[in-house]
């Protein structure tokens, strides 16, 4: 019973110390995310056939006027 006395302070202060080092590393950009912005690059999803459909009936409308 008496070594119960002892390990809840343990316990709570190990806590405490797990907790501030979580918050310091979330302050100090440990997690920030370093590989995103490369494989948001390379993942782009643009739709550019409106484009290109749009610059084809520009082009056709010419032809008719020669």
């Amino acid at each position: 019973m008496e070594s119960i006395y002892i390990l809840i302070p343990i316990s709570i202060v190990l806590v405490l110390l797990i907790g501030v080092a979580l918050w310091w590393s979330s302050k100090s950009g440990q997690f920030d995310d370093l590989e995103g912005p490369g494989h948001r690059i390379l993942m782009d999803d643009d739709d550019t056939t409106h484009l290109l459909s749009g610059s084809l009936k520009d082009n056709q409308g010419e032809n008719k006027n020669e």
